[in-house]
């Protein structure tokens, strides 16, 4: 018999796109793991806010996955840090189709992001189902490494995401940084953390035909110098420190300017939607505007192709549970520039498959982005390993380490538990 598992994730959905809005890697991790737990024998049901009447209240999207819809609040207009109004009117919602299951249908609820997690726990206690959390991002992390302009995370979010690693059975984290801050941070039983890497699409995310192919494809000119940020345009994602480092190479390299090109691929995310705009202006008061290229959110078939088609991807956040775009990057024979913080420092091999940057000095940026550009056997070097290192995170992996944590709390609530998959 195949195993059932709620997940929730109510802040976005996994059918959103990632880059725009509240959508990103986190989207992507839950729907990927969700397809392999299937192949694997459990079936997984997301439970997500509705946002659009005009939506199936039950979508499949892969078998053995569908997409539950919930009625909260109005479809439009309610924004993220609105939500936790909500919890009560989620909770009616989930209970109302947990009613007309079989009883003891779902063996675990695994809630992602912290305002699933409040909701995982007022389900947890109404059913007895064990309550799974993943963070993935945490309110007191994102304090501690703010970016200029951002806003700090509220002291809800802390209280909320401390009530959550209090009654969770088990806590999931995505490296061992983050297990040490759920610990440090939350006050988290050691016991009940576990430490489970994402993974990345390894038959989608390739090399391909190469780098030469996809700037046919994508009409890039072959002697261009082409680095390149994927992610929600936000300040705490850095795009800003990219532009001024560009700024900083040019004042110092003038003659890289006729080739050299910054592509940002994303959309606007929550509070922010004046950010892409705002970046743009910056670009032109420094003078760079006519070498950053502006992109919306591109889809995931894509996307490999502005991988490969890239001499470097720059992923320079203040704080990041792991960095799925990282990897994907290196998958296609990228190397990763990225911020020494957090899941990046698993994500990406320093001096092996790219370059970590201790802070978010402009100056140190360019000088580390125009070495790269500069040494061509480098980034061959650093290409080779950057396939080698994405090879060892595979959603498979993800899958069957999350299926343990599961049968780890099951076994734990009962003496002679039957595992999920046999």
């Amino acid at each position: 018999m195949r195993g059932h598992i709620a997940t929730l994730m109510v802040h976005t959905s996994p059918l959103d796109q990632a880059g725009s809005g509240d959508a990103g890697g986190m989207n992507i991790y839950v729907v990927e793991s969700a397809i392999k737990m299937a192949a694997a024998g459990v079936d997984v049901d997301i439970y997500t806010r509705s946002t659009d009447p005009y939506l199936p209240k039950i979508v499949e999207i892969a078998p053995g996955v569908t997409v539950r819809h919930i009625e909260a609040g109005p479809f439009k207009g309610l924004s993220k840090e609105e939500l936790p109004s909500q919890i009560g009117a989620l909770t009616h919602g989930v209970m109302e189709i947990f009613n007309t299951l079989p009883k003891n249908f779902y063996k675990v609820l695994h809630s992602h992001y912290w305002i699933s997690g409040q909701l995982g726990w007022m389900l947890s206690e109404r059913t007895n189902i064990p309550l799974v959390h993943t963070m993935h991002t945490m309110a007191r992390v994102k304090n501690l490494n703010m970016a200029e302009g951002d806003n700090p995370e509220p002291a809800t979010r802390a209280i909320g995401e401390e009530q959550i690693v209090k009654n969770a059975a088990a806590l999931i984290a995505n490296t061992d940084s983050e297990a040490a801050s759920l610990v440090s941070l939350y006050d988290a039983c050691p016991d009940n953390v576990f430490v489970v890497a994402p993974g990345v699409d390894l038959q989608r995310f390739t090399v391909g035909k190469g780098k030469a192919e996809a700037r046919k494809k994508l009409n890039i000119a072959a002697d261009a110098q082409v680095i390149t940020f994927v992610g929600r345009i936000q300040p705490h994602k850095g795009p800003e420190v990219l532009v001024r480092a560009l700024s900083e190479m040019l004042a110092h390299s003038p003659q890289l300017r006729p080739k050299l090109a910054l592509v940002i691929i994303g959309g606007a995310s929550g509070a922010g939607a004046a950010e892409p705009e705002r970046l743009k202006g910056l670009a032109k008061f420094l003078g760079v505007e006519e070498v950053i290229h502006f992109m919306p959110p591109i889809e995931r078939n894509e996307l490999p192709d502005w991988y490969r088609a890239s001499d470097l991807v720059c992923v320079p956040s203040y704080s990041e549970s792991f960095g799925l775009v990282a990897l994907e990057a290196q998958a296609c024979g990228t190397p990763v520039i990225a911020t020494a913080v957090g899941g990046l420092r698993s994500a990406v091999a320093d001096g092996i498959s790219g370059s970590l940057v201790d802070g978010h000095d402009p100056r140190a940026w360019a000088a580390v982005i125009a070495r790269l550009l500069a040494d061509p056997a480098r980034r061959v070097a650093l290409s080779f390993g950057a396939i080698t290192h994405a090879s060892n995170f595979g959603w498979e992996s993800t899958a069957r380490r999350t299926l343990d944590v599961y049968d780890w709390v099951l076994s734990r609530g009962e003496e002679s538990a039957i595992k999920l998959v046999k």
